[in-house]
């Protein structure tokens, strides 16, 4: 049986942004998690890049449009990769065979609170949004943000703008308030990109079983991360810890709103013998031993392929 694998959050454009000596198509010797090669070895059949401004750079636009040159001339250029903006690009990629490539925005400083930058964004093919990293911002208050504020008024036009244009909104990253605002709002269905389980690890960044529940009843995804300190305490995390998390979650009913989101290229430290894509057929072998072949291709990418046929703009 095959089991091609999607996943939902890398932080590559990053790396690429701020070490412009670094290349997406180079050896597996680079500083890379992803690449091309370890893309096509992996069995992958759709990536996620993210859009993530770092610190010191955000703020502007600027940044943002040159991680989606970025995308376009390092991602798009590979031979086998393809930009997913449709549900018909979706069809044709996987008809041919290809390596579905989506962009998504973590963050939305750099927009400055104007709906015409999000338009655009969506022109250039920008189909998921976070709207904060950790921290606030003109949209609403990160997980990290002390004061734990919601969204805000602008941010609620962002979030009626998303849901016009097709663009997935992402509640990862979000302080709680903020999430029940989205979830509140959104009159289409929400993702989480890359977090994990709160009763199982009590970290600001995972979802605790209400949000979980509030994801699967508006039908959406919540995509199971391989940061090491989102999955378990300690410094030997392992792929039987991730494991934990998608019991948990299929536990409160989301068996079909499963996904992955990595997050490589955006953590220094690693889940045990699953640090790049090469490496996520160690996931396939935990969970054949505790789940049918038919789930675990759900949980690697039917899950998520299924949903964005039905979630893209047709």
């Amino acid at each position: 049986m095959n089991f091609p694998v999607a996943d939902f959050h890398c932080d590559v454009l990053s790396k690429l942004l701020v070490q412009p000596k670094l290349n997406f198509q180079g050896s597996e010797s680079n500083q890379l998690d992803v690449t091309y090669e370890r893309l096509k070895a992996s069995g992958a059949v759709l990536q996620t890049f993210a859009v993530y401004i770092p610190e010191k750079l955000n703020g502007s636009i600027e940044p943002i449009l040159e991680s989606i040159d970025l995308f376009y001339e390092q991602v798009l250029t590979c031979p086998d990769m393809m930009l997913i903006r449709t549900q018909s690009d979706l069809a044709e990629c996987l008809s041919a065979g290809k390596i579905g490539a989506l962009l998504s925005l973590e963050g939305v400083d750099g927009l400055q609170g104007r709906m015409s930058f999000l338009r655009l964004l969506y022109r250039l093919g920008v189909r998921a949004a976070g709207l904060t990293w950790n921290h606030a911002n003109w949209a609403a208050d990160g997980v990290m943000e002390p004061r734990g504020g919601g969204l805000t008024a602008q941010g609620k036009t962002f979030v009626a703008e998303c849901d016009k244009l097709g663009i997935l909104v992402d509640v990862s990253h979000l302080s709680e308030r903020a999430f029940w605002d989205v979830a509140d709002l959104a009159s289409k269905t929400i993702i989480a990109s890359h977090s994990n389980a709160k009763t199982l690890l009590n970290h600001p960044r995972n979802l605790t079983d209400d949000q979980i529940k509030a994801i699967i009843a508006l039908q959406g995804l919540i995509g199971i991360t391989y940061v090491p300190w989102f999955v378990a305490e300690g410094d030997q995390v392992t792929v039987d810890d991730v494991l934990r998390h998608v019991d948990h979650v299929g536990g409160l009913g989301g068996e079909q709103h499963i996904m992955l989101g990595s997050d490589f290229d955006g953590i220094d430290k690693y889940v045990n013998g699953l640090t790049h894509p090469g490496e996520v057929y160690r996931l396939r072998e935990a969970l054949l031993k505790r789940y049918s072949e038919e789930q675990t291709k759900r949980f690697l990418s039917g899950n998520a392929l299924t949903f964005l046929t039905a979630n893209l703009p047709e």
